[in-house]
């Protein structure tokens, strides 16, 4: 195994080991159609992979009634650093809430992935995990307003994550994205 996946390997192993039935809170029902497409990862407990990731991306394609297919992509270290992109796959692994899956980045081994919050209209979204280990606060759009991501952090303390863990996630506007 080469040196740069064993942060790779270490990320997995995290992750997947919390595997059962969750114990954050899930979403009661979330439409998997209006679920998918771009969220702009705004905030989040990061995983190694994330610690210096900027403009990060979660994007989501429904491939069939229980699979996603996820690209998670971002630049390294700086808005103009390195692209970087990993494509794990995601399980619907309940019917019919559609909340609760498994995140497999490496077969076989999949790791709890949790809707444990989405807004009406889907341009926010809260996902967890029952170890609180780690925790992603996404949007539609690269930025929010201060008062929804207060409200946003406030909502992932209130399930049980610690507030001095939760961080920004570095975000350009549209507008700055297009002057590349």
């Amino acid at each position: 195994m080469s040196l740069s996946r064993i942060p790779f390997v270490a990320v997995l192993g995290a992750l997947a080991g919390c595997a059962s039935a969750p114990t954050v809170p899930t979403a009661p029902a979330v439409d998997l159609g209006r679920f998918m497409g771009d969220w702009y990862v705004i905030a989040n407990i990061p995983t190694a992979l994330e610690k210096t990731a900027h403009n990060a991306i979660e994007t989501y394609e429904r491939t069939s009634d229980t699979r996603i297919a996820t690209t998670f992509r971002f630049n390294d270290g700086a808005f103009d650093g390195p692209l970087k992109t990993y494509n794990p796959v995601g399980f619907v692994r309940d019917d019919p809430s559609n909340a609760v899956w498994g995140m497999r980045f490496i077969w076989p081994i999949k790791a709890e992935y949790v809707i444990a919050w989405v807004d009406p209209d889907y341009s926010e979204t809260i996902i967890a995990r029952s170890k609180r280990d780690y925790v992603w606060i996404m949007a539609r759009t690269p930025q929010i307003e201060a008062s929804r991501y207060a409200s946003l952090v406030e909502r992932a303390v209130e399930m049980g994550y610690e507030r001095y863990r939760i961080r920004r996630v570095p975000q350009q506007s549209l507008a700055e994205r297009a002057v590349k």
